[in-house]
């Protein structure tokens, strides 16, 4: 399937490139969520009429994303759970706990936007995640997870 982005996509391109992919990931994912458009050449003469507006308000978001990042850079949350004496916590530490910490911090997160590739967090400690404002723009925090008195 070929459609047109309408903004950039990480792994896929940029903003206005015409590439292809699987039917269900445009149909299911990128046209419902406005990230692009089927390739007619209706959609691209549009496009092309709209092109500096989108490229004005994807920089304008970019500008955004970075002033967030310098604040979130290297920030830092504790969370305190119930543990055993291993450092196992009961339960775990998902993305919504994290956002709700850094809410209470003053800074907001979505969920979607913490990463954890390694799943949630089941141990105490340290722990360093990434977090994507933008796609250009990733800042790493730290998560400490300690053991409630």
């Amino acid at each position: 399937m070929q459609i047109i982005l309408l903004e950039k996509v990480r792994n896929l391109g940029d903003l206005g490139d015409e590439v292809t992919v699987k039917p269900g990931f445009g149909r299911n994912f990128l046209i419902p969520t406005g990230k692009a458009v089927r390739a007619t050449p209706e959609n691209k003469a549009r496009f092309e009429a709209e092109r500096a507006e989108r490229e004005r308000r994807q920089q304008e978001q970019l500008e955004a994303a970075r002033a967030r990042g310098t604040t979130l850079q290297g920030a830092s949350v504790q969370i305190l759970r119930k543990a055993g004496e291993e450092g196992r916590i009961f339960g775990s530490v998902g993305t919504a706990d994290i956002a709700e910490a850094m809410e209470a911090l003053g800074h907001t997160l979505a969920k979607s936007e913490i990463e954890m590739p390694d799943g949630p967090i089941k141990a105490l400690g340290d722990h360093e995640l990434h977090v994507t404002l933008h796609p250009e723009v990733t800042v790493t925090i730290t998560v400490s997870v300690v053991a409630e008195a």
